[in-house]
């Protein structure tokens, strides 16, 4: 059996390998609900053969949505409609996660698709972004609003009553979205915190909020069920949040109950730049696994079979996280298996074909 198909084993939970399904917003939710269009996206990934399926980003409450079609986890009703999702997937014999977030101050933008850019004020769905300061995101970004003390408490219990929701709904995994610019990142980097109180300033106040988010999750959160946190490693800008600080987070993380740390990277600032590669980012699950004693997960322009499998059989991070590849295939854990010499699991509608 290769590397990149051997089963991995988190808490209670087993994932029957390590090609995990990155969360990649759909922008096709109602009201923050899941829709058809989810049940079939997600569900064809865990047909496909994917270890773990996990949920795009979504929002704690309405106004940490990235858009007005961004997913969302707040109610009983949320939880019912995600429910039949979570069950398609385990009956494939994937393991069903959902990325809790919060957009902060790149909230209330259009789908892509509709050109991605900030909603006017008198848009009938546009709503003004919270975030530890009021620094907009860029140029034509509105101002956010500072969260007050008050602000931040209702965050933390909002991601409290998803997780609980989580449980209802069926998910396996949580992931907490603490990566690309979005409102817990926005805390963590000093070039978009600039609070004067005990949420700003010292590497410890801005890691405050994340690791609090962290810890009220997991008390929540039932003990056999595995807790991620997705970091962005570095912003890629002087002044940033980089590295060194991402290791001493993953420690921290790993004492209050994360047990894994997806290493992705940028997206807190505009026009960086990013040496983007084929593995770009392997790098940093590699050090974060070392030097935090935590497992990983790799991400970034993981394509090809073999690629994956040396990721994991190096040691550089305990599974790989892909997006774009999976969009352009569902089967290609299938068809990978079949690359790395293995015998793929093809659901028997599919089987005998």
């Amino acid at each position: 059996m290769s590397h990149l198909f051997s089963p991995f084993t988190l808490r209670d939970v087993t994932f029957k390998n390590r090609v995990f399904v990155s969360p990649m917003c759909q922008y096709s939710s109602d009201d923050g609900m899941p829709t058809d269009w989810h049940l079939v996206h997600l569900g064809s990934r865990a047909v496909g053969g994917a270890g773990l399926v996990i949920v795009e980003a979504t929002s704690v409450n309405p106004v940490g949505r990235i858009s007005p079609d961004d997913s969302g986890l707040w109610s009983p009703a949320h939880a019912t409609a995600f429910a039949r999702i979570t069950k398609f997937i385990k009956e494939n014999n994937s393991i069903p996660g959902v990325q809790l977030a919060h957009a902060g101050r790149k909230a209330s933008t259009d789908a892509p698709w509709h050109g991605g850019h900030p909603l006017p004020p008198e848009h009938p769905k546009a709503w003004q972004p919270l975030a530890p300061s009021a620094i907009p995101f860029d140029t034509g970004y509105p101002v956010p609003r500072e969260m007050t003390t008050a602000d931040i408490d209702k965050v933390v219990a909002d991601f409290v009553t998803s997780t609980r929701l989580a449980v209802e709904a069926g998910f396996q995994v949580i992931e907490l979205h603490m990566a690309h610019g979005y409102l817990l990142h926005e805390f963590l980097s000093p070039l978009s915190n600039h609070r004067t109180d005990s949420y700003g300033g010292s590497l410890e106040n801005r890691m405050r909020l994340p690791l609090r988010v962290a810890q009220e999750v997991r008390r929540a959160w039932p003990k056999g069920l595995p807790l991620f946190a997705r970091l962005s490693v570095t912003d890629w800008a002087e002044g940033g949040w980089d590295l060194p600080q991402s290791i001493r987070l993953s420690k921290e993380l790993k004492e209050v109950g994360v047990d894994l740390i997806d290493c992705s990277s940028g997206a807190l600032v505009p026009h960086v730049k990013i040496p983007v590669g084929p593995g770009y980012q392997v790098p940093f699950a590699a050090a974060i696994r070392k030097e935090a004693e935590i497992p990983t997960g790799a991400v970034g322009l993981i394509t090809d079979a073999h690629q994956a499998d040396e990721i994991i059989a190096d040691g550089q991070a305990d599974a790989v996280l892909l997006a774009r590849a999976l969009l352009r295939d569902p089967y290609w854990p299938l068809r990978a298996a079949k690359t790395l010499g293995d015998k793929p699991a093809w659901p028997p509608q599919y089987g005998r074909a």
